[in-house]
């Protein structure tokens, strides 16, 4: 007979009771919360409260872990919901379906959410099992349309547990790495806003000839130029039709960029989505490693420096070449700083389309060039600072969910 337990175990559990088969609505009372009605009426709530008022967008943003919240509920809507005042562990059922979060703050708990009263289980070892099961829920759901999560269906899942220590011991685990994902989150998130406000800080506004912050020993205006009268740049190719099984892959085949493989921080992602056959390649663009391009459909604007070898699509614009001295990073934040400004001017705030002349016309501002060196090393370097905080953190997460499929049946 197979022995019920999971890949991977902690060495004090090793020869431990096998794990056993519940119900949820065996291991809690399982309650859904009460809201009170209509939910707008400012009756409701109260800012001094001491009460708070639990919301989806406060789940997301806290990613389950709910220690602040904003919005309060007053005694008059307390006595129409159900409050906490201890943690708890519950599930969202609407919206972000199935979602477990757990309260470290009192709350008020709207009937979006399932609360886990009495339980006899370690919290944290059934908030990670959620957050591992959620994505199976939509089975749940009728093909094509949301699932729609109730008490019943909640209490009739079933679990494979361990006894109470090795559940703690999980839990216990697991949050760590949760913390260091928070961690290293919040560091990211803190380098992102600091180079946004160098970004603003350190290029002249539309229109301005000067930065608001600038490097010590530099002075003079920068200059306004066409673009045209800067650059040479085309737009990528592909043979055509799109999808012909030849123009794919194979000995030789390259990386072949498009929109979607324009990543975040000036970068491409590391596979594109497609390769290039060396039969299609004389009839594409090749474009060497450090070249600035532009995305011209879809999400217009978005700029990458090419980080190896490539071939480039014809919804991308490439820039080949400089008339006269260009540091490649700051043209990349130029380019990308002006196409925000031209959606910002654009109805609606996208642009839907982009001449040749429209481009050969726009305005741009550079200042000399060993003030150009200067400022593009210090986005460069402020770029590597976050792509290495990044990658961090995808192997963190990427770890996590490794230990989830193994340390769970």
């Amino acid at each position: 007979m197979k022995k019920l337990v999971p890949k991977r175990r902690f060495k004090e559990f090793k020869d431990s009771e096998t794990w056993e088969q519940r119900k949820l609505g065996d291991l809690a009372d399982i309650v859904r919360g009460a809201s009170p009605r209509p939910i707008n009426d400012p009756k409701w709530f109260d800012i001094e409260s001491d009460i708070g008022w639990l919301r989806i967008s406060d789940v997301t943003e806290q990613d389950g872990r709910i220690h602040f919240l904003e919005q309060r509920i007053s005694v008059a809507g307390q006595e129409k919901t159900r409050v906490l005042t201890e943690p708890h562990l519950l599930l969202s059922i609407a919206a972000t379906v199935g979602k477990p979060l757990i309260n470290y703050v009192s709350t008020g708990v709207h009937d979006g959410f399932l609360i886990f009263q009495n339980p006899v289980f370690e919290r944290e070892f059934m908030f990670q099992w959620l957050e591992m099961f959620r994505p199976k829920w939509s089975k749940y759901g009728q093909p094509g349309s949301q699932v729609n999560l109730n008490s019943d269906l909640v209490k009739n899942k079933a679990i494979m547990l361990p006894d109470r220590a090795e559940q703690a011991r999980i839990g216990e685990f697991l949050a760590a790495i949760d913390n260091l994902i928070t961690l290293h989150q919040s560091k990211l998130k803190k380098l992102k806003n600091i180079k946004s406000a160098y970004l603003s800080e350190m290029f002249p506004k539309d229109g301005e000839l000067y930065p608001k912050r600038r490097f010590a020993g530099f002075t003079d205006p920068w200059e306004q130029r066409k673009l045209g009268e800067v650059a040479d740049y085309r737009r990528g190719s592909f043979p055509q039709p799109y999808g012909k099984k030849e123009w794919y892959d194979g000995e030789g085949a390259m990386p072949f960029v498009q929109v979607v493989d324009v990543a975040d921080n000036l970068m491409l992602v590391d596979k594109t989505k497609q390769s290039i056959s060396r039969l299609a390649q004389p009839k594409s663009i090749f474009v060497p490693k450090g070249k600035v391009i532009v995305t011209l459909q879809g999400s217009i604007g978005r700029v990458a420096i090419t980080q190896y070898d490539c071939f480039v699509d014809r919804t991308l614009l490439i820039f080949e070449s400089f008339k006269e001295a260009i540091h490649e990073v700051l043209w990349a934040y130029i380019i990308q700083l002006k196409f925000d400004i031209e959606k910002r001017k654009a109805p609606g705030g996208t642009i839907k389309t982009i001449t040749k002349e429209a481009l050969t016309n726009f305005v741009v501002s550079l200042p000399e060039y060993e003030e150009q060196e200067k400022i593009g090393n210090f986005f460069s370097n402020l770029d590597n600072l976050i792509t290495l905080h990044q990658r961090k953190l995808e192997k963190l997460e990427a770890l996590k969910q490794a230990y989830l499929s193994e340390m769970f049946i």
